[in-house]
């Protein structure tokens, strides 16, 4: 135990606070007030840090109250409530047992002690004791709570039934805290019919947390249409109800309804928490919704929204999956505080948007930092080296991670190398890579490999690797589609239509190509050849100004990528409605002149609409950046900007070498 010249406490003037102390020590000596409020407990806040409880304990020795069984408690309490995580339960369990004669507090803040810790099936074998012991007391309304919360933590389920079984035979089922515990503890056990049970038997013993418990234990087992039925009908919401249905929608997928749910949250005066703010702007990024995102800053802006490292990592990886990659630099360069989550997505991010020189600079200045990389960090560098057809430095990151780290290759290092030796032509050596894996080599990797063939011609170990991989999972639609492509860049229709009648038969229909483009307050979809917008007439009138345009300029269509025989006429009409052209009309339509026009496809960008991209981008002096199922295109006055061979061209504003 430190001496008391050693404490420093958390404050500007601690001799003066411990002077102020020892006065109101005094006085409370000579009033009737309770006891703990007689130590210097009452000077730690609501949520002490482990430090800042330490430094009341040694107070309490020096002013001889270590003996008093009641302030030893409120001890433990603080401990409860600490924030900090305890390496390990010997300092609670050294002040448990020094209490003479612990009371049903002390030993209540124990079992919550434990119960927070990383062995909380210790907390139930405390409150056995509880149950066997003549020299503990017994267990009242108050100790369930905490070691429910254990029997959660730990998904203890045949322990929680017992405990179930004592909470009926003393009389507490009808405590209100305790029925929340326990619907809390068997939805958090997966059993969500008896969370329902407890809820729907006693209609009269419910508060706010009994209807968030319930809410939580259906969004938990991905039932939110019965979540969202029980959210209308509650009586009372706050902000954890909200809470729950946002982060329940966006889990489950349903990353609009997420989003929606904030904004009505917000409209009725709510103040979100961190939680909720980043949720939406995972959604806003998955979503690829640059306007949700920006609303969700502003919020946090006008909020004064205490700006945490998990909140600003959030707002890094919105901006760089809506393409804004500057802004997300900008957020990196602030950050006063950084965790290995923030690299990892800072590198991830200059990878996807094929800023592949920025992020190995930044990965190097993440290990100079004394970070040390993870799965996902290599991930993240791996890719780079693909975008940026680093092959040599590919290779030779790949090797440092299991040489140098110890990292064992997942499916996506080795999809990375795939990737990387194959668009480079170094397909033999991608081959004998995927061959060499000692685990099952996923279908995506000969996938990976097929597309490289398609890339660089390959028509025969294409169709090997093309007959494998549908062999192997007969229903994936981007097998056929990938072989059919290389028959058809071979001018082999005969095996084309063999391929496709081959995946019509195995029900392997094609997944439908959509773009969207946020635009106006609302989301718009778009699918090859639609005509179902509102402003349809409009959209084809602009394609036509853009094919006109176009042609003026030079431009003439690569029609390799229409997998049928017809005439070449029927195929330049069949590629000029594609989605993301639909949509790149539509943009230059409602945004304002000379504006980035924002575009997210599911599927990847065909050759021809690429080349289209670059020259709408010359031709009507656009910025046009599209993401895809692989990848960020950023197009600018004719010229893909995240070319490896335009690199100098994207230098204008790298990472900042700063010294946070």
């Amino acid at each position: 135990m430190p001496s008391i010249r050693s404490i420093v406490l958390p404050t500007e003037n601690a001799s003066f606070l411990y002077r102020h102390h020892l006065l109101i020590l005094n006085q409370t000596r000579r009033c009737s007030i309770p006891t703990a409020l007689q130590s210097p407990l009452f000077l730690l806040p609501r949520s002490p840090s482990l430090q800042q409880v330490k430094q009341a304990h040694a107070l309490i020795v020096a002013t001889g109250l270590a003996n008093d069984a009641t302030i030893m408690g409120h001890l433990l309490a603080a401990l409860a409530l600490s924030p900090s995580p305890t390496s390990s339960i010997d300092y609670p369990f050294s002040v448990f047992r020094r209490i003479k004669n612990a009371n049903i507090f002390a030993t209540n803040n124990m079992i919550r002690c434990l119960a927070k810790s990383e062995t909380p099936h210790d907390s139930v074998a405390l409150y056995a004791d509880m149950c066997r012991s003549s020299l503990l007391p017994k267990p009242n309304n108050y100790t369930f709570p905490f070691v429910l919360q254990a029997c959660s933590k730990a998904l203890a389920i045949v322990e929680g039934f017992q405990i179930h079984t004592h909470i009926v035979r003393l009389g507490y089922a009808h405590d209100v805290y305790v029925r929340n515990a326990l619907i809390h503890f068997y939805s958090a056990c997966h059993r969500t019919e008896s969370s329902r049970y407890l809820f729907e038997e006693n209609s009269q013993c419910r508060d706010v947390v009994t209807w968030n418990s319930i809410l939580a234990a259906y969004a938990r087992d991905g039932q939110m249409d019965l979540a969202q039925k029980l959210f209308v009908e509650m009586p009372e919401k706050d902000v954890i109800s909200w809470s729950t249905m946002i982060m329940g929608h966006v889990q489950g997928g349903h990353l609009e309804k997420g989003l929606d749910c904030f904004r009505e949250m917000r409209e009725r005066g709510l103040r979100p928490n961190e939680a909720i703010l980043v949720t939406v702007l995972s959604a806003s990024a998955q979503l690829g919704l640059l306007e949700h995102g920006c609303l969700v800053h502003s919020t946090i802006e006008s909020l004064n929204f205490p700006m945490s490292v998990s909140l600003n990592t959030a707002l890094i990886d919105m901006y760089a999956k809506c393409g804004c990659i500057e802004r997300s630099k900008e957020i990196f360069n602030k950050m006063a505080h950084k965790d290995v989550w923030s690299w990892n997505v800072m590198i991830c991010g200059l990878a996807a948007h094929g800023l592949g020189n920025e992020a190995l600079v930044l990965f190097e200045w993440f290990t100079t930092e004394g970070f040390r990389p993870v799965n996902i960090t290599f991930v993240g560098v791996l890719n780079a080296c693909s975008r940026a057809g680093l092959v040599d430095e590919g290779r030779r990151y790949f090797k440092s991670m299991i040489e140098d780290y110890g990292i064992e290759p997942e499916m996506e290092h080795y999809g990375c190398m795939v990737d990387l030796l194959g668009r480079a032509g170094f397909i033999t050596e991608a081959l004998e890579l995927i061959e060499k894996i000692t685990i099952q080599p996923d279908p995506v990797l000969w996938g990976t490999l097929l597309g490289a063939c398609k890339i660089h011609g390959l028509v025969e170990l294409g169709e090997t690797i093309g007959k494998k991989l549908i062999k192997l999972d007969p229903t994936h639609d981007g097998n056929y589609v990938l072989l059919a492509s290389i028959y058809a860049k071979a001018r082999k229709w005969e095996d084309v239509i063999k391929v496709r009648r081959m995946m019509v038969d195995r029900g392997a229909n094609k997944v439908a190509g959509w773009s969207l483009i946020e635009a106006q307050g609302k989301v718009h979809w778009f699918i090859a050849g639609d005509r179902e917008h509102e402003r349809s007439p409009e959209i084809y009138q602009m394609l036509e100004v853009i094919t006109k345009r176009l042609a003026e300029s030079g431009y003439l269509p690569d029609i390799s990528p229409i997998l049928h025989d017809i005439q070449e006429e029927e195929k330049e009409n069949v590629i000029k409605e594609h989605s993301e052209r639909l949509a790149i009309a539509f943009g230059l339509l409602v945004t304002e002149v000379g504006g980035c026009i924002r575009i997210v496809k599911n599927l990847r960008v065909c050759g021809d609409c690429h080349e289209v991209s670059k020259m709408i981008s010359k031709v009507f002096e656009r910025e046009i950046i599209v993401r895809d199922g692989s990848r960020f295109h950023h197009f600018r006055e004719g010229w893909m900007m995240d070319q490896p061979n335009t690199h100098s061209q994207i230098q204008s504003n790298p990472i900042r070498l700063s010294t946070h």
